[in-house]
């Protein structure tokens, strides 16, 4: 009877053990997410702004983002998901193409044509000590392009 009493004691004991392990884990896990939405985003550096040339796009597949730079200078970061079905959409020299339905987007991302519906999406630029910082946990749906979603140094 002895190992019987034994045994009950110790399985309540790792049952409270596991349960409060867990709990711990999911309150640091809240915490720990807040603090995430207060900083507010995932900042991906794509270098200093000296290196990037007018009237060129540059790919940041591991940003999923293309960083266009016009003529005048302004940048933006262009998401290399269609906005039809979600496929990677191909620069070239007009614009974007998708491989998967063959919308067309101009430079910009307008849509040039369908079956896509809107332009591609955009993320914030920021400039911060010559840094070119993509906020890429924040895209922005856009129905066409605007000179204000152009971010300059």
């Amino acid at each position: 009877m002895g190992k019987n009493i034994f045994r009950r004691s110790f399985i309540k004991k790792a049952i409270i053990a596991i349960v409060s392990l867990e709990a711990a884990y999911l309150i640091f896990d809240v915490f720990k997410n807040k603090s995430k939405d207060k900083l507010g985003s995932e900042m991906f550096i794509a270098g200093n702004s000296a290196r990037f040339e007018k009237n060129k796009m540059y790919p940041f597949n591991s940003g999923k983002f293309y960083l266009s730079v016009f003529e005048d200078g302004g940048m933006l970061a262009i998401s290399i998901k269609c906005t039809h079905l979600g496929c990677i959409v191909q620069p070239n020299n007009d614009g974007f193409l998708c491989p998967c339905h063959a919308s067309a987007f101009d430079k910009h991302g307008e849509v040039l044509s369908p079956p896509a519906t809107r332009a591609l999406d955009i993320f914030p630029i920021s400039i911060e000590k010559g840094e070119v910082l993509v906020d890429t946990s924040n895209p922005i749906k856009r129905k066409g392009f605007r000179k204000s979603q152009l971010t300059y140094v």
